[in-house]
């Protein structure tokens, strides 16, 4: 009952947060592209204060939309606040990498192989990492480097890559990921809550008192709005990247990451760019050319043995028999994956994936040479221990059958 209550809060907590997700994303390119998309107002309407305005057909309804210069002369009534859109998707985010990467440390969280970590101060190297990194963009954010975009995402980048070199040094090569993705996230979390809602509320304060705004606040809020909406590429795929273990698996996976955080950020700038009416394809051509380049980098040319080099190790190895995988399977990969684990962690074969017997195992053998030998992400932070040479078997195995 346990880990289902477990596995319950996992679907629970990642559905939250995916609905939440989409829903604050999904207003970050909306509102891009209309303040991208607005146009010069009729002359009476300037006269009123409106900067700029839009009229769009959705749904069966046709829609005017107006964007005061600095706010309309009485405040109305209802007022909608985009908050709790990025408000949620931080909150469900932080109890999803606590159910999984706190409570569950020993398997998600802590790599023996990189650092022999405890699980309370893994938990606390966690906090203090992502908490560290924060304060550093806070402060960054406070510097003139705001006002200076290209300057601004060099330091901020530098930062990230060097950041996550670092922990790879001590958590497992998923949890990097998720703590790249947990360290934007709570950076964008952050602009709301500490920048784009208290200027907005000074704006509302103002024109509610029958002064006019001061529009730095605007300003400010929008620069760091702008932080966010070039975050949203990379903290999808990020949200995403558990599914993909060819990346976060990779020797040089933290890098794998910093490189496709930059492509995704080049990719949205296109999209920016032709919000405005500037039209760039070179921009996107070259975004998708560097994601192909990084994907064939990341390939794992390091593991792959050349049919020849398998030929030669067939030869001195004679032959790998059932048997022999067999037992490599039952001692290594059947504690989880079997209808009746005997796993602490599972008490039903994780993905629904079964070994019991050899049979099974000659239908999924693709798949355990994937992940086995390719990616080398299973066993699961390689709790059972699978050695490298019992991988090389496998691979014969797969190659000969």
């Amino acid at each position: 009952m346990e880990t289902y209550l477990f596995e319950v809060g996992h679907l629970l907590f990642r559905y939250f947060h995916i609905v939440a997700g989409i829903a604050w994303i999904g207003a970050s390119f909306y509102f891009v592209w209309l303040d991208n998309n607005l146009t010069t107002p009729p002359q009476w309407k300037k006269d009123k204060g409106i900067e700029g305005d839009l009229w769009a057909i959705h749904a069966g309804g046709i829609y005017e939309v107006a964007k005061y210069k600095a706010g309309p002369e009485k405040m109305p009534p209802h007022l909608h606040w985009f908050k709790w859109e990025a408000y949620s998707t931080w909150i469900s985010g932080a109890l999803l990498l606590s159910l999984l990467y706190y409570v569950g440390a020993d398997v998600y969280l802590i790599d023996p192989s990189k650092a022999a970590l405890e699980q309370m101060s893994a938990i606390a190297l966690s906090i203090g990492c992502i908490g560290f990194g924060y304060l550093f963009y806070r402060l960054i954010c406070k510097t003139p480097l705001l006002n200076n975009g290209l300057a601004f995402a060099a330091v901020a980048l530098s930062f990230l890559t060097a950041w996550t070199w670092g922990i790879d040094h001590f958590f497992s090569d998923r949890a990097v990921y998720i703590h790249v993705g947990a360290l934007i996230g709570t950076c964008m979390a952050g602009n709301v809550f500490n920048v784009i809602v208290p200027s907005q509320k000074q704006m509302v304060k103002a024109i509610s008192e029958g002064k006019q705004p001061d529009p730095q606040f605007g300003l400010i809020a929008k620069q760091v709005s702008i932080h966010n909406n070039y975050a949203t590429l990379p903290i999808l795929f990020i949200m995403l990247s558990n599914h993909f273990a060819f990346t976060y698996a990779h020797q040089f996976g933290w890098l794998i990451l910093i490189a496709l955080f930059i492509v995704g950020m080049w990719i949205r700038h296109f999209f920016n760019l032709k919000n405005r009416g500037i039209y760039k394809p070179s921009v996107l051509i070259s975004g998708i050319v560097a994601f192909f380049v990084v994907m064939l980098a990341c390939a794992p040319w390091h593991t792959i043995k050349s049919k020849t080099e398998l030929a030669q190790a067939a030869v001195e190895q004679v032959h790998v028999s059932d048997e022999q995988v067999w037992q490599i399977i039952q001692s290594r990969c059947t504690e989880c994956h079997s209808q009746t684990p005997t796993s602490a962690m599972f008490k039903s074969p994780p993905a629904g994936f079964v070994l019991d017997n050899m049979a099974q195992a000659k239908q999924f053998a693709a798949l355990i040479n994937t992940r086995a030998v390719v990616t080398k992400d299973m066993p699961l932070a390689n709790l059972t221990k699978m050695t490298d040479d019992e991988r090389d078997l496998i691979a014969l195995w797969v190659e000969h059958n």
